[in-house]
């Protein structure tokens, strides 16, 4: 539990406070440049899934954040309750995990509270755009990639078989 505590905790609270910030300091639909030609600060909300697909379906996207957040946190208090070290959980699943919790939670808390989820990264160049983001879902690919990264450790390490 305490890498949920020292990881997940610090990563809602830098997700909600960055959301705050762009609320408080930039107007609904405005964009500030960064690095002109590259990244932008914009306030957009969204109310979909990544990349802002199947819009207008909040409540949906609420059960499943909460189906998977109810998930990431049985595998980690599962993972505290297993006395044997060899089938704990990798260093590596723990944080990817703690980066889920985090990622899920920030979202989930601007869909109760707000209605949809604030958006503010936007990076593009000229007219082409990847879809504006958060901290949360920064946590969320993160973790994703982790896993991924994880799962060819493990194909690499596995016994060849001969055919």
């Amino acid at each position: 539990m305490k890498f949920l505590l020292l990881i997940t905790v610090p990563l809602i609270l830098l997700d909600q406070l960055t959301k705050w910030l762009v609320q408080v300091n930039i107007p609904y639909g405005a964009e500030v440049p960064v690095i002109p030609g590259f990244f932008s600060l914009v306030h957009v909300s969204n109310t979909g899934a990544a990349f802002s697909i199947f819009q207008g379906n909040n409540l949906f996207f609420i059960g499943l954040a909460v189906t998977a957040l109810l998930v990431v946190l049985f595998w980690l208090v599962r993972d505290d309750l297993i006395k044997n070290r060899e089938q704990k959980l990798h260093l590596g699943a723990k944080v990817a995990l703690c980066l889920f919790a985090a990622g899920i939670t920030g979202n989930l808390l601007d869909r109760i509270l707000k209605g949809s989820v604030v958006d503010f990264l936007h990076f593009y160049i000229q007219q082409y755009a990847w879809p504006s983001f958060n901290v949360a879902d920064s946590c969320i690919c993160i973790a994703a990639a982790l896993f991924a990264l994880m799962s060819f450790r493990r194909a690499q390490a596995a016994p060849q078989k001969l055919p």
